[in-house]
């Protein structure tokens, strides 16, 4: 972060293994499972808040891909409140990907995105993982610097 190394929980979750199971919370304060999503492809962008120049230019750029992605779900995911995800999708008109909230969760330690270091130790780092239809992740990127966006275009192969 910035130059100065930064270490998260662990690694993610490995390519062609079943991806974590977890439970987040809605905008609307409901939970949230991976499996509501079973049959789908799904984008789990993953960042430490909305509130960020970065993380609000991942929400918008794979809002703007989402609708064009056939059988595809993008999930943008942070520490952040319920209230605020939903206050930042109501102000930058994000309609096509769905914010969950970690803050009740242990989605950070099984996904090995928290970070357990630094002034911004508790949230999430940035990362991508894209999970197939049966369930298995078949792309992963941990960004290298948190202040740099992810691979948008990787990412989104990966559902093509």
């Amino acid at each position: 972060m910035g130059g100065k190394e930064v270490h998260t929980y662990a690694k993610l979750p490995a390519l062609n293994k079943p991806a974590p199971k977890f439970t987040l919370t809605d905008v609307n304060m409901n939970d949230q499972t991976l499996d509501s999503f079973k049959g789908r492809y799904v984008i789990l962008n993953i960042f430490p808040s909305v509130d960020t120049g970065v993380c609000s230019a991942s929400v918008h750029h794979f809002n703007e891909e989402a609708g064009n992605l056939p059988n595809t779900v993008v999930l943008c995911i942070s520490k952040d409140l319920p209230f605020a995800q939903k206050r930042f999708c109501g102000a930058e008109g994000i309609k096509n990907v769905i914010m969950l909230s970690d803050f009740r969760s242990d989605f950070g330690w099984n996904y090995g995105v928290e970070l357990v270091d630094s002034p911004m130790k508790g949230l999430l780092s940035r990362a991508v993982v894209v999970i197939d239809p049966s369930g298995n992740i078949i792309y992963e990127e941990q960004v290298p610097d948190i202040s740099q966006e992810p691979n948008y275009e990787a990412a989104i192969a990966a559902v093509k």
